[in-house]
């Protein structure tokens, strides 16, 4: 398959390119600071066709959407930066619509939206206001649409937990009783996360609207949940 990963030298977005060229898939990512950091990359990446540019930009990048089956689009923030057009509102949810839009126009199979169950304690409604915003826009368009929804994602290099609160966060996804008790805000770990949104890009068969913790657990680890 042909992916196209926005945000794709992000947290979440480097992982799922990773996983794909993996795979023998072939892949792009769109950011607007083109490739991750030196550190950040190992081999794989360059097999990855890293395209520098602004998704609010789309004459920028719509060129790169030529022959693409799925879109994965992994922009988010909760971090913001108003006088650099940096909000939640923006960023959360007007590049999501941006970007289905675009996949839409050129005929793109499938747009996988990578959303959040709840907004993060301390960060302003805004946060899931923009990502139920944004879902809503997208769903009726016509291209196969899907919404997964995580609760808090951990790991190495988490950019914006303290490592604190990453470990403390870790510590609840790790132990199985407790974070299913916390139902669709259940933390995952990053390399799950990724393993699940990948899935949802290239499988035959996937779920269409939004996509919940149970089974996204599922399909993170294989096992049902």
């Amino acid at each position: 398959m042909q992916l196209l990963v926005t945000g794709g030298n992000g947290f979440i977005g480097r992982r799922v390119c990773r996983r794909a060229v993996s795979d023998g898939h072939d892949v792009t990512s769109v950011a607007r600071s083109g490739p991750p950091a030196t550190e950040k990359r190992g081999p794989w990446a360059e097999a990855v066709d890293w395209h520098a540019a602004d998704v609010f930009a789309p004459h920028e990048w719509r060129d790169t959407l030529a022959g693409v089956d799925c879109v994965v689009h992994s922009i988010g923030t909760l971090d913001e930066s108003p006088t650099q057009g940096v909000t939640l509102e923006r960023l959360n949810g007007d590049t999501a619509v941006v970007a289905a839009l675009e996949a839409e126009r050129v005929g793109v199979d499938r747009f996988v939206y990578v959303s959040s169950s709840t907004k993060p304690p301390g960060v302003r409604d805004a946060y899931i206001d923009a990502r139920r915003r944004a879902e809503a826009a997208i769903a009726d368009l016509q291209l196969s649409v899907v919404v997964p929804r995580f609760g808090p994602v951990y790991g190495p290099d988490q950019p914006h937990f303290s490592t604190l609160t990453n470990a403390l966060v870790a510590t609840l996804g790790r132990w199985e009783p407790l974070a299913r008790r916390l139902g669709d805000d259940r933390p995952f770990s990053v390399e799950q996360a990724s393993t699940a949104i990948y899935r949802l890009a290239v499988d035959d068969t996937v779920p269409t609207g939004p996509v919940s913790a149970p089974a996204l657990a599922t399909l993170a680890t294989g096992q049902p949940q």
